[in-house]
């Protein structure tokens, strides 16, 4: 019961002896743990003692801490105070300066603002000026002095005012020169070659015989791909060969804008295209009116010169008209004056078809040209109405295009047959005098006839 009791107190004391457990694990008998459990307590205790010390120490340097925080904190504040009352001093002083400044610039400021809007027209000028293709380092500067002369306070020092007006009279003077300079210019295939260049004043940009433009989002040069009709391009040919004096040359005021509305109108080939199966037919039929007028013409011109020598030869009928008229003559010595007249009026109406022979071919192509050409440009007017059906007539462009095309054939059907009437009545004033000529020579001869019957009687 004893031992019972002795080992409960043993385990109580190892639960609470956790300050030495190596100690309580090598004790054996009851007396040597009560032994280590006073040790480890007194160990305890000196512990707690040293803890407490160094707390009350640490408590005595958080309070030197944090006074020293508060002194800071005061010092800090005295500085806040100080600084802040010479901010205030200062922005005074600032506004005082800023005021004195102002009075001091008076008319300066005008100037500067004058100067600045000066200088942004000549941004948006020069930009699209052919003549940056020259001086392009300009608009770096126009940008940076802008912005410098929109900035509050910024002053434009003499040598920038200078280089100002130095830029804007150098554009003036540029307008009224024609200078030959090298650049890369881009073809009208897509490649980038150097090539020497014409700038004539502010207006155009030609080489090589050609137009060219300045790109001014790029700031390239380009060639034209449609070049203006040929009068124009031989001017520019003849400048380009040139080295001095004056010479004629097509100049756009416009910088660009005429010129490309010249070089978006449609070529004569274009314009003919336009009139499609109509405009060809009607093509077609003026060239053989004007190859049967000229072939006629050259036929009775032939008879006529065989006619008038037949004329100075009546007693030699020969094989023309005249002398198969005349040859009716002489082949009826005996007949009288009435059976005569009847055999050379029969004689000329056969002689009459060859010499007025195409004319009524002639005049019908004078008439149906244009009749065709009405044609066209009803079926085209036609066609344009039903595009305004389908695409309404809000774009003024469609219409004015359609309409343009519908009358091109117009146009070809008078083109063809004003000059086929004129032709026409050419050829037929021909045949008139020669028939008038067979039929004077044919009266004559009656008369003749008629005088030797009158005188044998």
């Amino acid at each position: 019961m004893i031992r019972h009791a002795r080992n409960i107190i043993c385990t109580l004391a190892l639960a609470l002896a956790t300050g030495a457990p190596a100690m309580a694990a090598e004790a054996v008998n009851l007396d040597e743990l009560l032994q280590q459990v006073a040790t480890g307590r007194v160990k305890d205790a000196q512990q707690a003692e040293e803890r407490i010390a160094q707390f009350r120490r640490d408590r005595a340097n958080q309070q030197r801490l944090l006074q020293e925080a508060r002194n800071e904190q005061a010092r800090e504040e005295r500085r806040s105070d100080q600084l802040e009352q010479t901010f205030e001093q200062n922005d005074e002083r600032i506004m005082e300066l800023e005021r004195a400044l102002q009075e001091r610039l008076g008319d300066l400021k005008e100037l500067f603002g004058v100067l600045q809007q000066a200088a942004g027209d000549a941004i948006g000028q020069f930009d699209t000026s052919i003549t940056q293709t020259q001086f392009g380092a300009r608009s770096e500067f126009l940008t940076e002095f802008a912005a410098k002369m929109g900035q509050t306070n910024r002053m434009a020092s003499m040598q920038e005012i200078e280089r100002l007006w130095f830029e804007l009279q150098r554009e003036m003077t540029e307008t009224g020169k024609v200078v030959r300079f090298p650049t890369t210019v881009v073809s009208a295939t897509g490649e980038e070659e150097t090539r020497d260049v014409i700038r004539i004043g502010t207006f155009n940009l030609v080489s090589d015989g050609k137009y060219l433009e300045y790109i001014p989002e790029t700031g390239r040069v380009v060639e034209l791909v449609r070049q203006p009709q040929g009068r124009y391009l031989s001017r520019v040919e003849d400048l380009d060969e040139a080295s001095d004096g004056l010479h004629p040359v097509g100049l756009d005021p416009t910088r660009g804008q005429l010129l490309s509305l010249l070089v978006q109108s449609p070529s004569l080939m274009e314009r003919i295209a336009q009139g499609k199966v109509v405009g060809y037919v009607i093509i077609a039929l003026g060239i053989v009116g004007i190859a049967i007028a000229i072939w006629r013409l050259l036929a009775l011109a032939a008879i006529s010169t065989k006619v008038r020598a037949q004329v100075q030869r009546p007693g030699q009928p020969g094989n023309n008209p005249l002398g198969r008229v005349l040859k009716v003559y002489t082949d009826n010595p005996g007949t009288d004056v009435e059976s005569l007249e009847l055999k050379l009026g029969e004689a000329i109406l056969r002689e009459t078809p060859a010499l007025n022979a195409m004319l009524p071919f002639l005049k019908i192509i004078s008439v149906v040209a244009p009749l065709l050409g009405l044609l066209g440009t009803v079926t085209g007017m036609i066609m344009t109405f039903q595009a305004i059906t389908l695409y309404g007539a809000g774009d003024p462009k469609l219409m004015a295009g359609g309409i343009s095309t519908a009358l091109v054939t117009t146009v070809l059907g008078l083109v063809v047959a004003i000059p086929t009437v004129f032709l026409h009545t050419l050829v037929a004033s021909r045949a008139r005098r020669l028939t008038q000529i067979l039929q004077e020579e044919a009266a004559g001869i009656l008369a003749e006839r008629a005088e030797g019957q009158m005188a044998s009687v």
